[in-house]
């Protein structure tokens, strides 16, 4: 079942961000009014992982900048999240909040559980700022994620979201020409 224009249901999980004095709760509330990017992986402490939460702490500034809040999200703990930033260098550039689905529930929702395994799939999702999921990708579990490619996307929905009557067309980039469809522009691509 396809999952974009779906809204996010409600959600209540904990969280551990570096700077912080105790772990959070994140809830829908949360994400509301604002752009988010979920960005669900395998495990803490596993070998590509950490390499895509690295890359996404390198961008992170990027993200800020387009008003998106990142959500790691992954079914260890909270306790876990936190030593994985204590003991890793990668990692421990994470700025961004890691989120704890230790009871699947957001894994299940956004449909990345794998059946029998108690991980998540490696699934990244945009979510616009009425709590609706714009764009998904799910990855096998050894292809890790682009974040500037990741950042591509989000520019583009934030467009489309903002300009419903244009389309980015492939490989977009933010201030280049966009498409309006019409039946003048239909066949002449």
């Amino acid at each position: 079942m396809a999952l974009v224009d779906k809204k996010v249901k409600d959600f209540n999980l904990t969280a551990f961000k570096a700077g912080e004095d105790d772990f959070f709760q994140v809830t829908k509330e949360d994400i509301k009014g604002k752009w988010s990017v979920f960005f669900f992986y395998p495990a803490d402490f596993t070998f590509v992982c950490p390499t895509e939460l690295g890359d996404l702490a390198d961008n992170y500034e990027h993200f800020q900048k387009l008003g998106v809040e990142i959500y790691a999200v992954s079914t260890d703990s909270h306790w876990t999240h936190k030593a994985f930033h204590k003991l890793s260098d990668v990692v421990g550039k994470v700025k961004y909040p890691m989120l704890a689905d230790d009871q699947f529930k957001l894994s299940k929702q956004f449909k990345v559980l794998r059946s029998g395994e108690g991980r998540s799939d490696r699934g990244t999702f945009i979510v616009d700022p009425d709590c609706v999921i714009q764009a998904y990708e799910i990855t096998a579990e050894g292809i890790g994620r682009d974040a500037s490619d990741l950042l591509r996307k989000v520019k583009a929905a934030q467009y489309v979201y903002n300009n419903p009557d244009e389309v980015c067309p492939a490989k977009w980039q933010e201030g280049e020409d966009t498409l309006t469809p019409s039946l003048d522009l239909s066949g002449k691509i």
